[in-house]
């Protein structure tokens, strides 16, 4: 299948390292010798460059590679073809106009409700039998060549113009196109390979990934990233003997996040997505939550059209109060003063499990004596060693840093919307209930509850316990936590039912708010 590479950063930066190894995949290194595209955001405008040629031969990919364009945003692709000859049309990135915007979109996988012939009398496909998702009835961008990849990007367009008649601002596109993503893979999930970089002007880069291998192979088609930010030091690229040491090239004040298909370097610490992820990027950082979204608008970086009016952000909407509910909850169950200014301190070690930015440990600062926290993004990580909170940063998996410090006695763990992205939550249980059980201590946690109508004492035993929404967030069901409670010896102190953890389309989430008890063993 076909290779991506995207580029976002906090200042004008030029793609020749990552592109010159790039472009080695495209026939040389690799086999993706179907053409090759590039698109660069310059302000309101977008450079593009698209050659049928293998990267790895083509003049104009040798000239690009040298040639020292700064940007804040853009993305490369080199073409492995599956559907559609080889041939300019079919090249990707595509590019459309909407609202006055340059939008650019290149895909790796395949998307089989838009490959399979279509009736176009039949319901649900415009003309040319193309699918039409979301609340759209009228195609107004169409596919121009004969690949999945174009035909899904013209989809997404569609179904935005038909949803929004006045500009969105980013934390509630990103929620379209996260339920447009969960649209074009229901039902189709094993068959189904979907990444993609989606550019929507100068600043932003929406990345999604829904992995996997075509039938036969064992190529595993997915996507990565990494942020370089200060300290920089020395890349090594894989593709060719090449290297640059960052530290002489850039200042204080860049930060460049590059996402790619396959790792693009050899000595960098990758992410790989997770199942279903989608990222935002911005300013050289990636951003997975609504709230952090708005943050963003919040600072004038948000979508700029002259075509159509820009709405405007709630400022009570997209609001993160999970932390404060949860120190309430805790305080409240202990007995302890719930005003945020109180000093009392009432924990000795406490560990924040996926502590993100750092503002659930703002919230419990004030209640701990010595708090860790813990993330497996090591961006938001810095940026919560950055808020000055914590005592010290971990950067990794949650249930390992308490296997590892099982030797430190904790008597707080607590997760502040972490659990919307575990299913199951036995792992956890008893990694916790394992740090805590020679001296006992507090477990607190918010968790989205499914809204279940029938009797929850009737579930079989296929159930999980958990379901995925179609905002690719984990609702867990009242039966299951419960569950948990009595399996790992856990005392409920407190449990908040019914509580609006957050907004997503405009309306309430409910959820959970735990405080557990797990008596000393000794």
């Amino acid at each position: 299948m076909c290779q991506l590479m995207g580029m976002n950063c906090a200042t004008p930066t030029d793609f020749n390292f990552s592109f010159r190894g790039f472009k080695c995949r495209g026939g040389n290194t690799d086999i993706h010798a179907h053409g090759w595209g590039l698109a660069i955001y310059e302000g309101r405008g977008v450079r593009t460059f698209h050659d049928p040629l293998p990267a790895a031969q083509s003049p104009i990919a040798e000239m690009v590679s040298s040639y020292p364009i700064k940007t804040l945003n853009c993305m490369a692709h080199i073409r492995y073809a599956t559907q559609g000859a080889v041939s300019l049309e079919n090249v990707h990135p595509f590019q459309r106009e909407m609202w006055g915007i340059q939008w650019t979109f290149a895909h790796n996988g395949e998307v089989p409700k838009f490959t399979l012939p279509k009736n176009p009398q039949e319901s649900g496909c415009g003309a040319g039998g193309m699918p039409m998702l979301g609340c759209c009835k009228e195609a107004s961008y169409h596919p121009v060549g004969d690949t999945d990849s174009e035909a899904v990007f013209c989809a997404m367009l569609n179904a935005l113009k038909a949803e929004f008649t006045t500009l969105p601002t980013l934390p509630v596109l990103y929620e379209a196109i996260q339920r447009l993503c969960c649209e074009i893979i229901r039902g189709e999930e094993s068959e189904t390979i979907f990444n993609f970089l989606l550019g929507c002007g100068q600043f932003t880069m929406f990345a999604f990934s829904w992995p996997g291998s075509r039938e036969g192979s064992t190529v595993w088609n997915g996507l990565h990233y990494l942020v370089r930010y200060p300290p920089f030091s020395t890349a090594k690229l894989k593709d060719v003997d090449y290297k640059v040491d960052f530290n002489t090239t850039n200042d204080e004040n860049d930060r460049v996040a590059i996402i790619a298909t396959k790792p693009l370097t050899t000595n960098e610490n990758w992410n790989e997505f997770g199942r279903g992820q989608l990222l935002m990027f911005d300013n050289g950082l990636p951003y997975s939550r609504p709230y952090e979204c708005a943050a963003i608008e919040r600072v004038g970086r948000g979508l700029c059209s002259r075509a159509i009016p820009a709405s405007t952000l709630c400022p009570y909407q997209y609001q993160y109060n999970i932390p404060k509910l949860l120190r309430q909850s805790v305080c409240k169950a202990l007995g302890k003063d719930e005003d945020e200014d109180c000093a009392e301190i009432w924990a000795e070690r406490a560990v924040d499990l996926g502590c993100g930015a750092g503002l659930s440990g703002a919230q419990f600062r004030k209640c701990v004596r010595h708090l860790t926290g813990v993330d497996l993004n090591k961006e938001m990580a810095k940026e919560a060693r950055d808020r000055g909170c914590y005592d010290r940063i971990v950067v990794g998996d949650a249930e390992c840093i308490l296997h590892k410090d099982n030797e430190d006695a904790y008597d707080f763990v607590f997760a502040c919307d972490m659990f919307a992205f575990i299913g199951d939550l036995r792992p956890m249980f008893n990694t916790v209930r394992r740090s805590l059980e020679g001296g006992g201590g507090t477990f607190a946690f918010s968790a989205e509850i499914v809204n279940e109508s029938l009797d929850e004492s009737n579930h079989g035993e296929e159930d999980a316990g958990f379901v995925m929404q179609s905002c690719a967030r984990f609702a867990h069901k009242r039966w299951y936590i419960r569950s948990l409670l009595d399996e790992f010896g856990f005392e409920a102190l407190s449990s908040t039912e019914s509580t609006v953890l957050r907004q997503h389309d405009g309306k309430d989430v409910f959820g959970a708010l735990m405080v557990l008890s797990l008596p000393s063993s000794s």
